[in-house]
């Protein structure tokens, strides 16, 4: 295991299975010395845990914590294209969806769930730029969708 998987798994985490795509699309592809991950979904065995939209059926802090599992189902997917995990030099950029109420406007907060959980297991390599974005809907009813862009060594 990579010194990655070992603070996942200090942080009592597991680095799940690569989501597998829900429609014409790869989990991640790579770019030169960047991967791009397409959208994660809080997936967690094929299923997603809660439904709905956050300030509505969906509290704060459950779409905090699934945004947190987002940033887990990123990482398989940055490992599957690279291997290795160790590889990481930084997240660049974290871009993260909140389906919301009309009224929350909470979703910073929300995407702290992936924002913070990358920084544990990263450290310094896991500070990034950032967007938390309000959305009407995300796909499969998803509370929360995050992506990101990672630059990666050879």
């Amino acid at each position: 295991m990579s010194a990655v998987e070992d603070r996942i798994a200090e942080l009592g985490l597991t680095l799940p299975d690569v989501v597998p795509p829900l429609a014409a699309y790869q989990p991640a592809v790579r770019s030169g010395a960047y991967v791009y991950t397409s959208g994660q979904l809080p997936m967690v065995d094929g299923k997603l845990p809660v439904t709905g939209k956050v300030g509505a059926e969906v509290t704060p802090e459950e779409a905090k914590e699934l945004a947190a599992r987002c940033a887990l189902n990123g990482l398989a997917a940055v490992k599957a294209v690279v291997g290795d995990l160790d590889r990481v030099v930084r997240v660049v950029k974290v871009v993260g969806f909140v389906a919301s109420a009309p009224d929350f406007t909470g979703q910073p907060a929300v995407i702290n769930g992936t924002s913070e959980l990358l920084g544990e297991i990263l450290g310094d390599r896991g500070v990034h730029a950032r967007s938390a974005v309000g959305v009407a809907v995300l796909p499969l009813d998803a509370p929360v969708e995050v992506e990101f862009l990672v630059e990666v060594s050879d």
